[in-house]
């Protein structure tokens, strides 16, 4: 398979600019990926679509405020974007140096940049360029980066939301690109399908016998990118750093024992169950980085149901539902959601695979 077997048509008037003004009241489109039947409800009916017992696993990444600006000794602006701390091991350990893209009018060179904000009197960390790789840059920071994004830096929305200037509210995407569960700083992507949950969801769901446990993953800008039209054999994936606690993985196994599903929120909860799921399905508890690529012929061994966004054409995404619950049947439903009005990518309307 190439990854054009993946390609949908998609106007722009498909691709969601804005949240809506509640989380839950987003659309679902709910397919039962055995039979290919389908029903329309709204992410709030989620407690009436699952079982009492079912485990729902959500991912509670914070996002970074990962858009730095700075200039270059020359007074050349320069746009940085976070992507993961480059830490090494031993005598080299360095906290604050960072891979991050690099983008300016001029190519970056190795070197000094100075931070938006600096100045006498400052603690605005120092930057140096220490290694140029393509679009990819090395930085070493004087001091933690990730606090000074938080109060200087911008949310890192994807490309394809373009607002008319008017519309643009950087205090309301600091709030609506984060999901509700987020508490550990690292990505630089929202984990979307945990966007549309409410705290009266939550309770609406406890309410109804299914509980809930969280696991972290980094999102790195590289799960978003289209792939190539190469053999899908051979592409490969950016990898992303994840934790899955002992509390995770105890409730998991007790489910499994129980006999109820296990719900992901998200293909990086997926794709971080899958990773970390043995031959017979136990999911370990523990940290590492993973960069799996799901495919069809996937076997699925920590996954019985997934809460999902709409993706992008020919993206490792679509793949990866594709091989959940089938290419065709997802490429038919993704027509027939364009044709109802459904809203895509992350500020749009969700899937539920069951």
């Amino acid at each position: 398979m190439r990854a054009s077997d993946f390609d949908f048509e998609l106007p722009a008037a498909s691709i969601a600019q804005a949240p809506l003004p509640r989380r839950d009241d987003a659309r679902l489109y709910v397919l039962d990926r055995k039979t290919g039947v389908a029903e329309h409800r709204h992410v709030r009916d989620l407690p009436s679509l699952l079982p009492p017992g079912a485990l729902v696993v959500v991912n509670d990444t914070r996002v970074l405020r990962a858009r730095l600006a700075a200039t270059k000794p020359t007074g050349g602006a320069v746009e940085l974007l976070l992507v993961e701390p480059v830490v090494g091991d031993g005598p080299a350990r360095d906290p604050n140096r960072w891979r991050c893209i690099g983008g300016a009018s001029k190519p970056i060179r190795p070197g000094p940049l100075t931070l938006a904000g600096a100045g006498a009197g400052t603690d605005v960390p120092r930057a140096e360029v220490l290694a140029v790789d393509g679009k990819y840059v090395d930085v070493r920071f004087s001091g933690d980066i990730t606090a000074y994004a938080e109060a200087h830096g911008e949310v890192p929305l994807p490309p394809y939301i373009k607002r008319p200037a008017p519309e643009q509210s950087a205090d309301a995407d600091r709030e609506r690109y984060q999901t509700i569960f987020a508490r550990h700083p690292g990505a630089v992507a929202a984990p979307t399908a945990g966007l549309h949950f409410t705290p009266e969801l939550l309770a609406a769901l406890e309410a109804h016998g299914v509980r809930l446990a969280t696991l972290t993953l980094h999102v790195g800008p590289g799960t978003f990118a289209p792939l190539g039209d190469g053999n899908l054999e051979t592409e490969t994936l950016h990898a992303e750093r994840y934790e899955i606690p002992e509390t995770t993985a105890r409730a998991i196994a007790d489910t499994r024992a129980a006999g109820k599903p296990i719900v992901a929120v998200g293909t990086t909860v997926v794709r971080t169950l899958e990773a970390a799921a043995a031959e017979d399905g136990v999911v370990r508890a523990g940290q590492g980085s993973t960069s799996i690529f799901i495919r069809p012929g996937h076997t699925f061994r920590a996954v019985d149901i997934m809460l999902t966004n709409f993706h992008l054409p020919r993206s490792s995404l679509v793949i990866l539902v594709s091989a959940f619950a089938g290419r065709e049947r997802i490429l038919d439903a993704y027509k027939d959601a364009v044709a109802r009005g459904y809203r895509f990518y992350s500020y749009g309307d969700a899937m539920l695979l069951t």
